[in-house]
């Protein structure tokens, strides 16, 4: 199979190339494959024919997202635009990654995969438009929204925990902000399992149950050994974006295929599991 990935040194785009090894991968990365220069991705999408097209580069910042709104949708709408563009003309299936941002969090109950949406934020706005580009543009796409991602590395919520325990005796972490943390190597397998599928749609695909900020905090402090570190609760988090407070994503859909992820703290541990033995 040939599979073409944006943002292929991203969290998400370097485990998908980890799981796909033995397949025909190219990874797309700026400055010389920029989504939003539409010639350039388009020629080498085009150039390397791919079965199919997984499209994992977006602006992720946040709060960025808000102090640059412009600069938001012409990466996470246009640039998606550009993506799916280039896979229409070469017949690939297309994988477009989303986000629990798209939701407001008011709901109470999990959301399944086509529930209303509300985003709150300029990044939950440019994903769900970026959503929207796929679906008018391509018949042949799987949107995959997602929450929470991590890997083994340092840049994500998990090697920023870390590294703040590393620095300080308290942490203070949020208990109203509640999600599904997500471990990229459990989302690129599950991707895997769906583009071999012709079951195109939206899909959920999140570890299983969720947590808030606080008690993520915790649970990786334990398996890291830093129990001794003192979290302290709070809801005092200032921040440019409003951001759902308590967003599950129910895999509805894809269940029904018999794609499942384990339960986040399991994922968690085998993220730890998989460094020491690395």
């Amino acid at each position: 199979m040939h599979v073409a990935i944006t943002g292929s040194r991203g969290q998400l785009g370097s485990a998908l190339q980890q799981i796909l090894a033995g397949h025909e991968v190219l990874g797309l990365v700026r400055p010389a494959h920029d989504i939003t220069d539409m010639d350039a991705i388009g020629t080498a999408i085009r150039g390397f024919v791919p079965d199919v097209v997984i499209h994992a580069a977006a602006m992720t910042d946040v709060d960025g997202c808000e102090r640059d709104p412009e600069a938001a949708r012409r990466v996470n709408v246009l640039g998606t635009r550009n993506v799916a563009l280039a896979a229409q003309r070469t017949d690939a299936k297309f994988v477009y990654i989303s986000t629990d941002y798209v939701f407001d969090g008011r709901k109470n109950a999990p959301y399944w995969e086509y529930d209303e949406v509300n985003p709150l934020s300029v990044y939950g706005r440019t994903k769900w438009l970026g959503e929207e580009m796929v679906r008018h543009l391509l018949s042949r796409y799987y949107v995959v929204r997602t929450a929470w991602l991590y890997g083994e590395g340092a840049d994500n919520f998990v090697g920023t925990v870390l590294r703040l325990a590393r620095e300080h005796a308290s942490l203070r972490m949020v208990t109203d902000e509640v999600g599904s943390p997500t471990f990229v190597l459990d989302l690129a397998r599950a991707i895997l399992e769906l583009v071999e599928t012709p079951a195109y749609g939206t899909y959920h695909l999140a570890n299983g149950g969720t947590c808030s900020r606080y008690q993520w905090a915790r649970e990786i402090l334990d398996i890291a050994g830093q129990d001794h570190v003192r979290l302290i609760p709070s809801q005092n988090y200032d921040r440019l974006a409003q951001v759902p407070k308590k967003v599950a994503l129910r895999n509805v859909c894809a269940a029904e295929l018999g794609i499942t992820m384990r339960p986040w703290r399991e994922a968690l541990q085998a993220r730890f599991d998989a460094q020491r033995n690395g």
